[in-house]
């Protein structure tokens, strides 16, 4: 096999060639390194890639393999977005603040891969601190679409989907605070899952709204997602937000049929200013559901309109919060120049952050300062109770509730920059899972224009194993996972 078709390959195929010794983590470390040396410098979906430490890693795995005690993720070549915790490997976050910031510890995440002996190629580029739609707001360079290069992935996670779509790496881990995996996930035609709040641990992760972050995979197929996220769920005591759980096999989901399961359609998901093409597509994989045994009914969240509102009222509340920690001392960028303390801090964060970061830090100040608190930011966590409380009724009528992941294809880079209210509404379909804390995931479901489509699923809180029977059920009946982009 050469090393283009290897590196096409999903994990599950990769894992069978691994455990027949048909070929080494080394080859297959090697061919992703040739994946990306061939179409990196076109995609940039990498800040930094590791050759050394992968082979290094790879060579370790091979050895495990050997010994015939290999876990799901031995020796398979991955990716991690580049705001998660890698020891002696730099995690910029894409900013300029974190730039040259090589941390002293893993993330749980990371620790968790590294258990299973997984081989780390490199950090994926992301909108900086995870703030974005579109990855165009990264500190280095904006990343592109595989399926077209003068688009963009989506964002934050659009590195990590980009890199999946292109082949670069057969995985990679994103975070979802308003729908960065799910959304780039759809925009690259690829699967994108973000669990239950509290079902990964957020130890390691680069904070940016502590009550909305979660970690979950970027694959290649529903299968490959199971696999990842049985590696990466469960209980860390470091991580006070960390759910006592047990985690079930997820590929045991997998297969089923559609038979008994009740799935929900909103009426306000289908929004204003969704694109025929996504509507379409989203009407028809809704069918393909139906024909595979659900039943399909029609199901109503009233309060979806408010979602975008009380998002961008929490999410930068915390983001301000959050990104205070960032004054030139401890660590990250330092103005030395500035005559006093005040005047270093302030000197040291107008230049360490950019434009987007500073916007969300005056408008969740803006709400958190005095006066404004209660009109703000008090009846935004109201109203996301309500949301909240609107999911929970309605999964008690149904399994899983189904809609577009995205209103549009991958937009042209450039097309939204100078509108943010326009970037904002990118994320109207998958923020609602954030607010609620429940899980939802993207997988293709068609092209438009010659875009992929994706379709989201969500399920209840830790119904993962709901949305993967669907997901997958939904995937094996159609062939837009096995399209790759031509680049």
């Amino acid at each position: 096999m050469d090393g283009a078709t290897l590196s096409s390959l999903t994990i599950h195929e990769a894992r069978s060639l691994l455990d027949g010794r048909t070929v080494s983590s080394v080859e297959l470390t090697k061919a992703v390194l040739g994946r990306i040396e061939e179409v990196e410098d076109r995609v940039k979906a990498y800040v930094s890639v590791n050759k050394d430490l992968a082979i290094e890693q790879a060579e370790q795995a091979d050895k495990r393999i050997a010994k015939g005690n290999a876990a799901p993720l031995t020796g398979i070549p991955m990716q991690l977005k580049d705001n998660m915790a890698t020891r002696g490997v730099a995690t910029t976050c894409s900013s300029r603040m974190l730039e040259n910031y090589i941390p002293p510890y893993d993330a749980t995440v990371t620790q968790r891969l590294y258990e299973q002996s997984a081989v780390l190629v490199g950090k994926g580029n992301l909108d900086e601190f995870a703030m974005g739609s579109s990855t165009e707001n990264s500190a280095f360079f904006p990343t592109r679409n595989p399926w077209d290069l003068d688009r963009v992935p989506g964002g934050s996670s659009g590195g990590p989907a980009a890199a999946v779509a292109a082949s670069e790496c057969f995985y990679s881990l994103g975070s979802d605070t308003g729908g960065s995996i799910r959304q780039p996930a759809s925009l690259c035609g690829v699967v994108g899952l973000k669990p239950t709040y509290g079902l990964v641990s957020r130890y390691g992760l680069v904070a940016f709204a502590s009550s909305l972050d979660q970690i979950g995979p970027i694959t290649k197929d529903v299968t490959d997602c199971a696999l990842v996220m049985n590696a990466i769920a469960g209980y860390d005591p470091r991580d006070s937000t960390s759910l006592k759980v047990e985690i079930p096999d997820y590929t045991k989901s997998l297969g089923q049929d559609l038979s008994g399961l009740r799935i929900g359609v909103p009426t306000e998901y289908f929004v204003e200013g969704m694109e025929p093409g996504v509507e379409s597509a989203t009407r028809k994989s809704i069918e393909i559901l139906g024909s595979l045994g659900a039943e399909i009914v029609e199901t109503s969240l009233p309060h979806t309109s408010y979602a975008l509102a009380v998002y961008y009222i929490l999410a930068p509340s915390e983001c301000s919060a959050n990104l205070a920690r960032y004054d030139g001392v401890k660590y990250g960028f330092s103005d030395r120049e500035a005559e006093t303390m005040w005047g270093a801090l302030e000197q040291t964060r107008g230049r360490g952050f950019g434009p987007e970061v500073k916007r969300r830090i005056m408008l969740g100040t803006y709400a958190l300062s005095a006066g404004y608190y209660d009109a703000f930011y008090l009846k935004a966590q109201r109203v996301r109770t309500i949301i909240r409380r609107e999911f929970e009724q309605a999964f008690e009528d149904v399994d899983a509730i189904v809609s577009a992941t995205s209103p549009t294809v991958a937009f042209e880079l450039g097309a939204k920059t100078s509108d943010p209210v326009q970037m904002y509404l990118s994320d109207v379909l998958t923020l609602p899972a954030n607010i609620a804390g429940i899980p939802g995931i993207s997988v293709p479901a068609g092209m438009s224009e010659g875009l992929p489509v994706g379709l989201q699923i969500l399920g209840r809180a830790l119904g993962e194993h709901t949305i993967f029977r669907i997901a997958h059920a939904l995937e094996q009946a159609t062939d837009w996972h096995t399209r790759r982009p031509s680049l």
